[in-house]
């Protein structure tokens, strides 16, 4: 080896395979492929493959795809917002229903978006509200409970629909009561009791909603020809709401009154049309109705409601029938109002007390009062004012004022002097010293009265007087029921078995008894003429057995008097010419009406709360014993008599 020249240095150097190589190797594995073909694919055959049914969504996948379907709504597509409509409305056909589990999702979802539910939602929230949630389980109830409260919460606007829907499941025929096989029968009274539940917890929340809900009662409310059942359950569920929004106790009861007083009302002049002794069997032999809540709610084949007519009745058995429902509509809603008042006036509180009777005078004096010919609904007022002597006075006050009042209508003038009259005759719990206070109020406004009448008089003129002539017989109906608290010296520990006859020793007269009636009786107004020919008569015969006042002359002359000769405010001082054929037909429309409000109270179920209260008719003792010798001596009597000067009946027409 030449010097200089480095050394050759051998390395060692590993095999390494061709790229080229192994690639070929590989490709040698694979099926050759063409470059213009994709490799297929394959599925393991043991996979299943299914859509994921709404019943395995999670809460918060369909909260999201609420969440989303909402804005897509806002933007134009309703594929998603429809889907979620058509979960509360209502199957069809063979459809399959939704199940609960995805109903309460949905509910859960819609819950956690109540501020996305626009007026722009509003089929969807009126889908979801008649949507059948009272009849499901208990923790169904309390989600969709939650969702009520935050949807009026967050849109106010939807309050009165929420209201509605709740009160119209108070009803005879709750829409909530599910028909569904896959739900559990689920009882009236819990959908009631669920019910007043949420709507205690939104007046809790938001409390100016109780105006809104007086309205929706009101309006709800069934119409006077609905059924009895439909009455009851209505009234029942009203009295409930008392008793969590005390607000509305007054509004709710005066409604309830007003209700009430349209029945009152319609049969009566549905008895008027009847012939007198199928109107006492009417009345008299009405069935009691049951009128608890839970009877009436077992009741559901009650015969009241839409039975079928047999088209072979006649019309007055048909009419007769249905008289008779709403007389035990009546009779049962009276019942119901007896016991909530009951129950208020025993309260431990004394402001339930004044509270309930101050409630009773405020019906009396914006609903009662103003309706003409009321027959039961007052019997509230006469039962529970007699339970305290101030109140009575204050009922007597306020009739006496009223009826004094030359401000007031004279329709309603009238009627409180019924009522004053009325109930001072018929109260048992009405004392003698009223009776003669009462007696002395209005003597008192009668002797004004005639001073101010009398100059300027020429006969009887119901037109022009009708004010006195309704104090006059108010006077004569008091006279008849407590003549005995008029009494006054040796006689007033007489019994009424002992009463002296007409022949024995005079009787003697508190001050100023006679002396009203005279003064009264024998003006040139005449009121014995005008007054109720029924309520002269009795008081005609006990005064004449009483040897009170002796008034048989004075009706008499009236027979040979025409009330038209003096009628009306322009010619009242001219007489007018008459017709036998219209005679009879003027007559009849120039007497006061024999209205008195407290008459005998026949409601066979609601009549036990007055029993103890009312003073029935016992006549005077030996009357009727002497009422054939009167009648035999009548006519030599008024032959002899003279007709007594200044009464106004000298000018006459046959």
């Amino acid at each position: 080896m030449p010097v200089g020249t480095p050394p050759t240095a051998t390395t060692k150097h590993r095999a390494r395979k061709s790229t080229l190589s192994r690639k070929r190797e590989d490709d040698d594995l694979l099926v050759p492929s063409s470059p213009s073909k994709r490799s297929k694919v394959s599925f393991d055959s043991d996979v299943e493959v299914r859509l994921v049914e709404e019943w395995e969504k999670t809460p918060t996948v369909i909260q999201e795809a609420v969440r989303r379907a909402l804005l897509k709504r806002s933007a134009g597509d309703n594929t998603g917002y429809d889907q979620i409509k058509a979960v509360y409305t209502p199957v069809k056909n063979n459809q399959e229903e939704t199940s609960s589990a995805t109903l309460r999702n949905y509910t859960f979802a819609l819950l956690n978006n109540v501020s996305m539910l626009n007026k722009g939602c509003a089929d969807l929230v009126h889908a979801a509200l008649a949507s059948d949630w009272l009849s499901r389980s208990e923790g169904y109830v309390h989600l969709y409970t939650q969702f009520l409260a935050n949807l009026v919460s967050a849109q106010t606007l939807y309050l009165p629909d929420v209201l509605r829907m709740l009160v119209e499941n108070m009803t005879a025929a709750p829409p909530s009561q599910s028909q569904s096989e896959d739900l559990a029968d689920v009882p009236r009274s819990q959908i009631y009791h669920r019910a007043h539940k949420v709507i205690q917890y939104l007046l809790q929340i938001i409390p100016s909603a109780c105006r809104i809900l007086l309205s929706i009662l009101t309006n709800t409310f069934p119409h006077q020809t609905d059924s009895r059942r439909a009455h009851i359950v209505y009234a029942h569920n009203l009295l409930r709401i008392t008793e969590y929004a005390p607000v509305l106790q007054a509004d709710i009861l005066t409604l309830i009154t007003e209700r009430l007083i349209k029945v009152d009302l319609q049969v009566q002049e549905d008895l008027e049309d009847l012939a007198e002794e199928v109107e006492e069997g009417v009345v008299q032999h009405v069935p009691k109705a049951r009128s608890d809540i839970n009877s009436v709610l077992d009741d559901l084949q009650d015969s009241d409601d839409d039975t079928e007519t047999d088209e072979e009745v006649d019309e007055d058995t048909l009419r007769t029938q249905a008289i008779t429902k709403n007389v035990e509509k009546m009779d049962c809603i009276l019942d119901m109002l007896f016991t909530y008042y009951d129950q208020m006036m025993s309260a431990p509180s004394s402001s339930n007390q004044v509270g309930s009777v101050e409630i009773l005078f405020s019906q009396f004096q914006t609903v009662i009062l103003p309706t003409h010919r009321s027959r039961h609904t007052q019997f509230l007022l006469f039962h529970f004012v007699q339970q305290s002597p101030a109140h009575i006075d204050v009922f007597v006050g306020m009739c006496a004022q009223t009826s004094f009042d030359k401000k007031r209508p004279a329709m309603v003038r009238q009627a409180a002097a019924a009522y004053l009259a009325s109930f001072v005759a018929r109260g048992m719990h009405v004392s003698s010293d009223t009776v003669r206070e009462v007696w002395d109020y209005i003597s008192t406004e009668l002797k004004r009265q005639v001073r101010e009448f009398e100059p300027g008089c020429r006969g009887p003129d119901l037109q022009r007087y009708s004010t006195y002539y309704t104090l006059v017989q108010a006077l004569l109906y008091i006279f008849c029921f407590r003549w005995r608290d008029f009494e006054s010296g040796p006689d007033e520990d007489y019994e009424e078995d002992e009463l002296p006859s007409i022949y024995g020793e005079e009787r003697h007269w508190k001050p100023g008894v006679k002396e009203t009636l005279q003064l009264n009786i024998f003006s040139k107004l005449n009121p014995l003429k005008v007054c109720s020919p029924g309520i002269v008569t009795e008081f005609a015969r006990i005064a004449h057995h009483l040897h009170v006042i002796y008034v048989y002359h004075i009706l008499e002359t009236n027979k040979r008097i025409r009330l038209s000769n003096y009628h009306g405010p322009s010619n009242y001082s001219q007489l007018n010419r008459e017709t036998a054929l219209t005679a009879k037909r003027e007559e009849e429309h120039q007497h006061l009406d024999e209205y008195f409000p407290f008459d005998p109270y026949h409601l066979p179920k609601s009549k036990r709360w007055i029993e103890g209260d009312y003073r029935e008719w016992t006549g005077v003792p030996g009357l009727d014993e002497d009422k054939a010798a009167e009648s035999d001596s009548l006519d030599e009597e008024v032959e002899d008599s003279d007709v007594e000067e200044g009464t106004g009946t000298e000018e006459s027409i046959e």
